[in-house]
């Protein structure tokens, strides 16, 4: 009743002990042995080198003092860089993974970009960019292998909030393309390659790539021989845990990209001034053929994951989707986005879970309760296995409050396994089943015999300063009594020396604490009367905030002093008994990381069941076919005031190229984008809005959407578009899904017309399924070229206007077969603005006469009995693959079929007839 408290302390923040504060002589044997344990057991794994490791000088790491700055090419030398300019970069480099490792999830670290701002190629977005909800905290190492080697690329990260080492290797192609994509889904805040690659005026091709790609991530170049990757695969060996070790079996011959985490890890040891337990990081291997390819610019079109007008607005797929409750599920539902799933078995196991919590409303609750309680588990796990060099009386507060944290997530799994134990879809049995380690509760016991039953994570400084200082159980170190009793009698003076200024001056006086001050005196000053109407000259360092005044005195301050040594000799003897906890934890790792992907997981399922709740979704089905009933924008439903216009999708081997046309604002743009959204929401296992939903999974998805002038790169409108589709065209398959806009408009109308019509054959051919927007309504025309093209419009209406004269274009946003008869409509929109009437009505006349030369298409009968056997024949093939129809029902589809045959066939031979 006496305290209230503010923001989270951090004791030993002050100034150290002086020669008054002594320190128990067997505290100082305990912490020795210690320091001993660690030192051998790490020694004895050989994961690092030790002392020698860490007294290794920077010329042996970095290139040189300079090399810190891409481009820069002197060698290291014996006088190029000074031990105290090493410290001096490490250290920062360490404050930078640090300060990112503190913050919370929804603050951005600053990164100080080093050296020059290269030129960006394309306009992708990058980390800097990047929602503010989600810091960037992940260090990636990229080397690329010479001579004949050159294009296979190895990459190894590690999120510092994570324990997880991921490894991938790129040889196929696109490699390049799909080297940036990656990087882009990783956020990274610094990126290490060797310095080989950067040579200033000689940096190789994927040297350019990355800095122009992502010119505010910190770039760092190391020395080639860090990348090796025999002591690559040595560290994983050693550090990974058992459990996890057929990852090895993948990645042995998988040589760079285990260059890639040797000097990864080397480089993470000298930053974070720590290193990782043995047999306690998770190793994981990724390939781009286990999830579907989205590149950075088609994320960016879709605005999967960043508003593209504002990087903070919530206006994104993943806003649309995202009710998690912890950082790991928020984390795993990002990852999802940019990187939808390919298998359909997986996929489905998903839509099942979710069907279940939306079926039961007590297990969908149930789960969510439980899930909210738990802190991020991985950035636990991080900080957990990770053996600080130097044991400070920060490093030992921390240990204490991860302790607590492990102690508070375990006593949650059994209320978490008890909501789990009557689910009846695979996953959620899985999951039941692997809460039901022993090993759990063999944890929690372990922590139990040391550490109070009460001891409980709690918001607010005071509380888990408390928490911490009386967290060891008494008796189990008679020094830690003493200090805590020490501490104690500080808090009772406190207490009483505010009580008593209280009374000396007739005040209302009450103890406060914060990190910033410790312990102070507040006063409200509403009612209060001052003697002489000002405070007395005791109280100082007065701060006044509204109503009320906060102050302390030479006394308080002396005891606040008195309370952080005491604190830290609590902190330091606390810690020899918490160490003993962390072997424990060590040996039992695994089942955390079992906790750790079951929570997350739960917590994206819940979100992206509640995502149901709040809109009317269906479930999809897999097929060969893309078939979406009244189906709507997911981002523009949650934002738009009415409810927006649904319409159908239909892409099928039969008419796998759609061309869209209509005027300016028919709404051609959001119909495109609706569909690569609800492609990428069937892909990771959501529920989509529409009535019903058939989708074919694609391994790529590809956008092409209209850009500006690039002035960065010097580069023009059309330049970009070209760019762009290059790349579409070099990398894209039958299994792709590909949007394209307004392609062409950034040159004449016959080139633009030309070069579309070249690369629609092109794309054609693939049999990707393709929706294609212009306004070139000559090539509407392909259709009578090609079986499996398609016409499809915006339609829109003309009314007349009170005075029966003017007439007025409404968009109906409706999607109608065939072209659009529209002609003109620029002008038409041309007409809202302020310009003259008469350059409105010369544009007519110009338009008129030059419309006057553009041919109706033509097809020629046979052209249409080919047509007519293409399609039947595609249908069929699907009926095979797909009907799930009674006999009867198949009989009369079948018989629909033959008759809609036989007519197109009349058709075609009555137009021989007639032409004859």
């Amino acid at each position: 009743m006496f305290f209230s408290s503010a923001e989270e302390v951090t004791p030993g923040s002050r100034s150290e002990p002086g020669p008054s504060s002594s320190t128990p002589a067997q505290w100082q044997l305990n912490m020795r042995g210690r320091a001993d344990r660690i030192s051998s057991s790490v020694g004895s794994s050989g994961v690092y080198s030790n002392s020698r490791a860490a007294c290794e000088s920077s010329q042996m790491f970095f290139s040189s003092a300079e090399e810190v700055t891409p481009g820069s090419s002197s060698e290291p030398g014996a006088g190029s860089s000074t031990p105290a300019q090493w410290q001096l970069k490490i250290s920062g480099s360490a404050d930078r993974i640090g300060s990112s490792v503190g913050s919370s999830a929804h603050s951005t670290p600053a990164l100080s970009h080093l050296g020059r701002t290269p030129q960006r190629d394309l306009n992708m977005t990058t980390s800097s960019s990047a929602s503010a909800s989600h810091a960037s905290s992940v260090i990636v190492a990229v080397v690329e292998g010479r001579g004949f080697a050159r294009g296979e690329i190895g990459m190894a990260s590690i999120n510092v909030k994570c324990p997880e080492l991921v490894l991938s290797q790129f040889a196929d192609t696109g490699t390049y393309a799909k080297v940036i994509t990656k990087l882009h889904n990783l956020m990274p805040m610094e990126i290490l390659m060797p310095d080989t690659s950067s040579v200033k005026g000689q940096g190789t091709k994927l040297y350019s790539l990355i800095t122009d790609s992502f010119p505010s991530v910190t770039f760092t170049p190391v020395l080639r021989k860090y990348f090796n990757e025999k002591k690559g695969l040595e560290y994983t060996q050693q550090l990974c845990v058992p459990e996890f070790s057929t990852v090895l079996m993948e990645v042995q011959t998988k040589y760079y990209c285990l260059a890639s985490a040797s000097a990864l890890l080397k480089y993470f040891e000298f930053v974070q001034s720590s290193i990782y337990a043995p047999k306690s990081l998770k190793v994981v291997f990724t390939g781009s053929e286990q999830t579907a390819m989205i590149d950075a610019i088609s994320a960016s079109n879709l605005e999967l994951v960043v508003n593209r007008r504002d990087h903070r607005s919530e206006h994104t797929l993943f806003g649309v989707l995202n009710y998690t409750k912890t950082g790991g599920g928020e984390r795993r539902l990002r990852s999802n986005i940019l990187e939808p799933l390919l298998d359909e078995v997986t996929i489905n196991s998903r839509l099942d879970t979710i069907e279940e919590l939306l079926q039961n409303e007590e297990l969908f609750f149930g789960l969510k309760n439980a899930i909210a309680q738990f802190l991020d588990v991985d950035e636990l796990l991080s900080a957990l296995v990770q053996i600080p060099k130097q044991e400070t009386v920060l490093v030992a507060e921390a240990k204490i409050t991860q302790i607590i944290k492990l102690k508070h997530i375990l006593e949650l799994v059994p209320s978490l396994k008890a909501m789990l134990q009557h689910s009846k879809t695979p996953l959620l049995e899985a999951y039941f089943t692997s809460l039901e380690d022993s090993r759990f509760n063999g944890i929690l016991d372990q922590i139990k015999s040391l550490i109070n039953d009460d001891t409980s994570y709690m918001k607010g400084s005071l509380t888990m300063r408390t928490q911490k200082c009386y967290a060891v159980r008494p008796n189990v170190s008679e020094f830690l009594d003493i200090a805590r009793r020490a501490y104690t009698e500080v808090i009772d003076d406190i207490a009483e020396l505010v009580a008593q200024l209280g009374e000396k001056y007739s005040l209302p006086l009450r103890t406060s604490f914060n990190k910033a001050r410790g312990f102070f005196i507040q006063m409200r000053l509403e009612g209060v009367v001052l003697p002489a109407g000002k405070l007395p000259e005791e109280f100082i360092k007065v701060t006044r905030q509204k109503n009320n005044c906060s102050f302390t005195t030479v006394d308080l301050m002396k005891m606040n002093d008195h309370c952080e040594e005491a604190l830290k000799d609590i902190f330091h003897m606390s810690y020899v008994v918490v160490s003993k906890l962390l072997n424990e934890v060590y040996e039992n790792i695994y089942c955390l990381y079992k906790l750790s992907d079951a929570v997350s997981m739960l917590d994206m399922i819940l979100s992206l069941a509640h995502a149901c709740t709040v809109s009317n979704y269906v479930r999809p089905e897999f097929t060969d076919t893309l078939a979406i009933k009244q189906g709507r924008h997911p981002i523009l439903e949650r934002i738009s005031v009415q409810e927006p216009i649904a319409n159908n999708i239909y892409i099928s081997e039969g008419s796998s190229f759609v061309i869209l046309t209509g005027p300016n604002m028919s709404g051609k743009s959001t119909y495109l984008k609706q569909v690569a959204l609800c492609q990428i929401m069937a892909q990771i296992g959501s529920f989509l809005p529409a009535e019903y939903a058939s989708v074919r999974i694609a391994d790529q998805i590809f956008t092409r959407i209209g850009v500006d002038d690039d002035f960065e790169t010097n580069s023009s409108t059309f330049m970009v578009e070209m760019k762009e589709v290059s790349y579409i065209i070099h990398n894209t398959s039958k299994k792709s899904l590909i949007i394209i806009d307004e392609l062409g408009r950034g040159t004449s109308p016959e080139e633009g017309i030309g070069i579309c019509h070249s690369i629609c054959e092109f794309l054609i051919s693939t049999k990707a399924f393709t929706l294609f927007a212009t306004h070139f309504l000559e090539l509407c025309q392909l259709e009578n070229l090609y079986p499996n093209v398609e016409n499809q419009h915006m339609q829109v209406q003309h009314v007349r206007g009170g005075d029966g004269r003017a007439e007025n274009v409404v968009y109906t946003y409706q999607l109608t077969r065939g072209h659009s008869e529209e002609r003109h409509y620029g002008i038409r929109a041309a007409e809202m603005t302020n310009l003259p009437p008469e350059v409105i009505q010369e544009a007519k006349a110009i338009s008129a006469k030059i419309s006057q030369n553009w041919a109706k298409y033509y097809s020629d009968p046979a052209t249409r009995k080919q047509r007519a056997d293409y399609r039947l024949a595609t249908k069929l093939l699907q009926t095979a693959r797909n009907s799930r129809l009674d006999p009867e029902s198949l009989r009369q589809y079948l018989k629909g079929l033959k008759r809609q045959y036989e007519a197109e066939i009349q058709s075609a031979t009555e137009s021989v007839e007639i032409e004859e």
